[in-house]
């Protein structure tokens, strides 16, 4: 049975959603104040029904990590991911102001809380940097993302929350994505919607179906790189600090994903840092023409406890999308 859930919606600011006395999670749409983290909407804090915290923000080995956000690490020559970018594996990575980019929040299309779920549909505009050269300042691209959060349910002691994106290139000229990976750098091909896990879960289990993964960093490795095609869902468990108790997040494709645009890797660390992404340009770059769009849904189970490898399988099965 589904548990009733609370919105706050503090507009011009953030959406926050609290049940049984705890806030699951914040997103954020008002600009953070620093331009060089690439000012765009995040979901942070991310809680376990017991509230306990799965979300880290701006910690200091990467300050423009913040909890669960849309990415995008090579765009045409811009780095709307925020931070250092990386120049190819001569240069590495270096501190390049002019290169980052914004997502700029423009509105609600759609905004519905119910009792037991919440969705609201927002329109982005992403922004290039005001200093690049000949293009400054332009807009790029037109998102609808939108947020589901529900399947509030103490019995599975687990919520989801299900984040989709319909990007359209309004250049007159292509828009290329890529990653680190396509620019040269090792199984580093983080883009799209990445999560940062809190300081905790460094070092935590990672499992993928087909016996895929398993524990620490022998399971990020066995899975870093792998074909969604191959891996359409991976749990990341950490065990937490203050509290005794475990929490594990399971990161799932939409079955429509395979149709999209270009092929998705799984880029997962558990050490130096605990990261998730469905990279959608790991390996190599794609192409959106001016006009076309591209799309993507992915669903986060937020859950209390351990979970193996049949009670992740048990829960997709059980919560159709």
């Amino acid at each position: 049975m589904t548990q009733r859930i609370t919105v706050t919606h503090t507009h011009g600011d953030r959406i926050s959603v609290a049940s049984g006395g705890v806030e699951l999670m914040a997103y954020v749409y008002r600009p953070d104040p620093d331009a060089f983290e690439a000012r765009k909407p995040y979901a942070h804090p991310l809680r376990t029904l017991a509230g306990n915290p799965v979300s880290g923000y701006r910690p200091n080995d990467h300050r423009w990590h913040k909890g669960l956000q849309m990415t995008a690490s090579h765009l045409s020559g811009q780095n709307f991911w925020g931070g250092n970018s990386y120049l190819g594996p001569e240069q590495g990575y270096q501190r390049v102001e002019d290169r980052v980019g914004s997502m700029r929040h423009d509105g609600f299309e759609e905004f519905t809380a119910a009792e037991d779920r919440l969705r609201f549909v927002e329109k982005l505009t992403w922004v290039a940097n005001p200093s690049v050269p000949h293009s400054g300042g332009q807009e790029w691209a037109r998102e609808l993302r939108t947020i589901e959060l529900h399947s509030v349910e103490p019995e599975e002691g687990a919520w989801a929350l299900d984040w989709s994106i319909r990007l359209t290139n309004i250049r007159d000229e292509a828009l290329h994505f890529g990653s680190p990976t396509s620019a040269g750098r090792e199984m580093a091909g983080y883009t799209g919607l990445n999560w940062r896990g809190p300081r905790d879960f460094t070092g935590g289990d990672v499992i993928g179906p087909d016996g895929r993964g398993g524990d620490g960093e022998t399971g990020a490795s066995d899975l870093m790189g792998t074909p969604a095609a191959e891996a359409p869902w991976i749990a990341f468990t950490g065990e937490h600090d203050d509290v005794d108790g475990h929490s594990t997040l399971l990161f799932a494709h939409a079955p429509e994903n395979a149709d999209s645009i270009h092929a998705s890797h799984w880029f997962v660390r558990s050490e130096p840092i605990p990261s998730v992404a469905p990279s959608w340009a790991f390996f190599e770059e794609f192409e959106l023409l001016p006009g076309e769009s591209f799309g993507y849904r992915y669903r986060v189970v937020v859950a209390d406890g351990a979970w193996d490898r049949a009670r992740a399988e048990g829960y997709l099965k059980n919560h159709g999308w």
